[in-house]
């Protein structure tokens, strides 16, 4: 019997966006290589490549999202909308799978699927979720609906937890919540805690207080298995194309001088703020290499035409702009000494394991979190509170220039170091590995 053949067969179930496809993928290759075949069920929207992922089976499922629903900004009803309207063909063809192959060990999938638990649940399998943000954003599901404010708040002894401000962000959450955000929320709480396994791309020190309270509201053992990009270090599942010539241009940078800007794959500003931002990064006198996405600004197809008249006379060779770059490369780049982030956590987490302070501008979402991680919690970096040039000028110096970026530096390359520690041989992350993947063998018998 082949090694395949003894650890199962496993099915991923996506959500379509950038920000969830690359865990996913990763996860599918660290699994592959501990001996398990996959197949991938996956919405149309967005689909990946298969060509680039020869080891694994891809099946499509029809999710009848339209145009206006994925550009009205309700991330709650799209997300709502997709399982509604994937729930029928996915357990369909999980069925098929079921048919032709006589066995799935598990099936694992991103939170926001979250009706792929229930079908699970139907069809007596294994149930596993990836949770592609931190730990911590799963307690905003479980102690905030059963607890008020002043109980909450009086629960917290931890400093950690005390400096992350999390009722700021619970009342953020309750404020006017829509019909399908109340929806969503409990459908997902219910789903997680159903779940025979919660996967997490994290790290046990990077979030050790709040691991202990999630751990009292999950009946599911928790696999913090993180840094996902770490253990699967070849993947490609970009939806954009990366454009390369951004290294050579950093070949040519002096080490540590530049601060590299993305504000990731959905966040969008205006034109008075791409201004902002073009002139600050201008005035600070900094090499910088600049992420500017098409559609970042109002949705406009436009590129650099929308930056201001005489911005790139003024930045010359010092700045190098790019509609997408290969992150991963460009943070492990010596001359790189910065990252201006939207602090997405999959970007968090990437910043984290090459050491380097980062420069915070949160837009939704669990960036806000992940910001008041970064500058209150492991105290690596600054918020930048306003898009304003004179602001921008001045936080870029303070991050890159002045004794207070050194600071957050060398914390940094202490994150960095205990980041790899987590991954060998009796790492906790390689530890927590080896422990899902006997969960999983576990769970199928």
């Amino acid at each position: 019997m082949g090694k395949q053949e003894k650890s199962g067969h496993l099915v991923l179930v996506m959500v379509p966006f950038q920000g969830h496809i690359t865990p996913m993928l990763q996860l599918a290759t660290i699994l592959h290589s501990k001996g398990f075949s996959i197949t991938i069920v996956h919405p149309e929207l967005n689909f990946p490549n298969p060509s680039a992922h020869p080891d694994f089976t891809f099946i499509s499922i029809p999710d009848k999202l339209t145009e206006p629903q994925l550009s009205d900004n309700d991330v709650a009803g799209v997300m709502r909308s997709l399982n509604n309207n994937c729930a029928a063909p996915l357990k369909q063809c999980l069925n098929k799978i079921l048919h032709s192959h006589g066995h799935i060990a598990a099936i694992i999938y991103d939170t926001l699927m979250f009706c792929a638990q229930s079908i699970a649940h139907d069809l007596r399998l294994p149930g596993m979720t990836l949770r592609t943000s931190s730990a911590t954003t799963l307690l905003f599901f479980t102690i905030f609906p059963q607890l008020d404010d002043r109980d909450f708040i009086s629960t917290i002894e931890s400093p950690e937890l005390q400096a992350l401000q999390l009722q700021r962000f619970r009342s953020l959450l309750s404020q006017n919540p829509t019909k399908a955000m109340v929806e969503m929320r409990a459908t997902f709480t219910n789903a997680v805690i159903s779940s025979s396994a919660i996967i997490v791309n994290s790290m046990e020190f990077l979030e050790q207080e709040a691991l202990s309270k999630v751990k009292i509201f999950f009946p599911a053992p928790i696999f913090t298995i993180g840094p996902l990009h770490k253990l699967a270090p070849t993947i490609r599942g970009s939806l954009l194309t990366e454009d390369d010539k951004c290294i050579s241009w950093l070949n040519k940078q002096a080490p540590e001088s530049v601060i590299y800007v993305s504000f990731g794959s959905l966040a969008s500003i205006d034109k008075e703020e791409l201004i902002e931002a073009a002139w600050g990064l201008a005035n600070s006198e900094r090499p910088f290499l600049w992420v500017v996405r098409p559609g970042m600004v109002g949705g406009s197809s436009e590129w650099i035409e929308l930056l201001p008249n005489g911005f790139q006379e003024s930045v010359g060779q010092r700045a190098c702009i790019v509609q997408w770059a290969p992150q991963k490369e460009v943070l492990a780049h010596a001359a790189v000494g910065g990252f201006w982030s939207h602090c997405g956590w999959n970007s968090t987490m990437e910043s984290i394991c090459e050491g380097l302070p980062m420069l915070c501008k949160p837009f939704f979402g669990d960036q806000l979190l992940n910001t008041s991680y970064i500058c209150n919690v492991w105290k690596i970096g600054l918020e930048l509170h306003e898009l304003e040039r004179g602001n921008v000028e001045r936080t870029i110096k303070r991050l890159m220039v002045d004794m207070e970026g050194k600071v957050f530096r060398k914390r940094a390359l202490d994150l960095k170091k205990d980041a790899a520690l987590c991954l060998m041989k009796n790492g906790s992350s390689s530890c927590s590995l080896n422990d899902l993947t006997n969960h999983i063998s576990l769970s199928s018998v």
